[in-house]
Formats: structure tokens, C-alpha cells, sequence
């Protein structure tokens, strides 16, 4: 039986749903190669997060910014370590949630509870357009963050409104996993290995040229990454790809999602 995907070699970053994603990809005949960048992990050292859901739990806050599903996951599972797992759930219900994207949302689902606000496009931008119109002076915000600074910018922007914000990061990255074989996977790249590249997160991209970084690369990774077509799963990760000076890539329309993004490539390989 043959695919919509048939011949199509394609690179998949690791992400916490590598596996639906590459099994989407090669029920269509893809051969999804997998690239070990980034695994998530519980931080070191909780008290930073446990003091945060203490202040959550007992209602500090007026308003609270999802960006990851992932996030609001490792929040709950470690509430419920504590002990304070209904606490917490009922806390949620009670304030206000302004989501990035899809996965904050089915987080949410997973515990029972709607999304307060969905922001219009899954960017910090969204997130901020969400609050227009609101006198943010003194509101208490708290701000789910992911490793690293992409949520910089956002607590800067709701700072500047007059936001009290409270930012916590749930949990870390185990960046340095599999460095031999991602170097090989970036040499097979520019050396026309593969026909394609999708990215479903900007950790992805920034580790991929962390690595090539450290192993003298880049030449090679730039190479590959204008040989191959490049997909990504939406802005935020489209806009990581523009500082690389990768534009055009293939993505879904308006649904960022796995399955909207296996059928944007299948229309992209369909044309090649």
C-alpha cells in the first residue's frame, strides 16, 4: 500500500511526542530518522517551584500564562507530591489561564478544566494581545515558563504595563544527551542524506546549532538546512528559523498541531 509519504527521508528532533509523531509520519511511508536533542527533566532543586505553588495554592495571583503543556504537567505532578494536588487543581479553576497554544490546553483538559483565554496566534505576542484593553497595574501574574529566555521578552512587556509578575520554570533540559549523534546527523545533512527537517519546538533549533557549535559544524549545518526543506509546527518556531535565515518553511495554515503539520508536509512532498 503505498503513501502519501512514500520515499521521503525526514530528520524528527526529539520532543515529548517524538513517537505519535514519527508513527503519523511513517504511517504515511516516511522514514523518520530521530535526532536526540533535548529530553526534559525535573529540575535539581524544587524549592523555587514548591514555594511558587505554595503562593499559587494559597491564591497569590490574578491571572496565570500557560506556554507549555509540559510545564503545567510537571507543576500538578509536583503539587501532588506535596500533597496539595486538589489544592492545586481547585486553585486552577478558580483563576484566570491564558494559554500559548494547544498543548497548554490539553494539559488543562487532563485535569478537568477549560482554558480561560487562547491566545490568537500560539506567540508571546498573542499572549500579550490577549491582555489589550486591561489596566494591568498592580495585577498579580504568574508566568509558566521553558528553559531558557524565550519568555523574556513577554514578562518585560506585562512588567512595563504595571504587572506584578511571578515567572516559574517547571523543569530543565537534558541538553547534552547525544551530542556524537546529532554531529552525525548534521554531517548527513549537508551531505544530501535527507529530504526534509521538522521542527516542532525553538529548543530544537537552538540546540541543533549549540551543537553544531561546539562540534565546528555550522558550515555543514547551514548547508543542510538550505539542501533540505525545512517544516516547523508554528510561528514561534518559524520565527527561531528566520535568525538562522531560513524562511519559507512548510507549515500548517492555521492548526498547530502534529496531524495539521503531517499534512502540510505531505502537500509540500506531493509538489517535489
Amino acid at each position: 500500500m503505498s503513501g502519501k509519504l512514500d520515499g521521503l527521508k525526514i530528520v524528527v528532533p526529539e520532543s515529548r511526542e517524538l513517537d505519535l509523531f514519527c508513527g503519523l509520519l511513517e504511517a504515511e511511508g516516511a522514514v523518520a530518522v530521530r535526532c536526540p536533542l533535548v529530553k526534559i527533566l525535573d529540575l535539581d532543586d524544587m524549592r523555587e517551584l514548591d514555594a511558587w505553588i505554595t503562593r499559587f495554592v494559597a491564591g497569590a495571583f490574578d491571572d496565570l500564562v500557560l506556554l507549555t503543556g509540559e510545564g503545567l504537567r510537571r507543576m500538578a505532578r509536583r503539587a501532588e507530591a506535596l500533597d496539595v494536588k486538589d489544592a492545586f487543581a481547585a486553585a486552577l479553576g478558580r483563576i484566570r489561564t491564558i494559554v500559548r497554544g494547544p498543548k497548554p490546553v490539553r494539559a488543562l483538559r487532563e485535569l478537568g478544566l477549560a482554558a480561560g483565554v487562547a491566545a490568537r496566534l500560539p506567540t508571546s505576542q498573542g499572549v500579550l494581545d490577549a491582555f489589550a484593553g486591561e489596566d494591568l497595574k498592580g495585577r498579580k501574574i504568574a508566568v509558566q515558563l521553558y528553559p531558557g529566555h524565550g519568555g523574556d521578552w513577554l514578562i518585560a512587556q506585562l512588567k512595563e504595563r504595571g504587572a506584578a509578575v511571578a515567572a516559574v520554570t517547571p523543569y530543565r533540559y537534558a541538553s547534552q544527551a547525544e551530542t556524537g549523534e546529532v554531529a552525525g546527523i548534521i554531517r548527513s545533512m549537508a551531505e544530501g542524506a535527507f529530504d526534509m527537517i521538522a521542527f516542532t519546538s525553538s529548543p530544537q533549533v537552538e540546540r541543533l546549532t549549540e551543537v553544531a557549535r561546539e562540534a565546528g559544524l555550522e558550515r555543514e549545518l547551514a548547508a543542510g538546512l538550505q539542501r533540505l526543506r525545512v517544516a516547523a509546527i508554528g510561528p514561534v518556531v518559524e520565527d527561531a528559523l528566520k535568525v538562522l535565515g531560513i524562511a519559507g518553511v512548510i507549515a500548517p495554515a492555521g492548526a498547530f498541531h502534529m496531524k495539521p503539520l503531517v499534512r502540510a508536509i505531505a502537500a509540500a512532498w506531493s509538489k517535489s
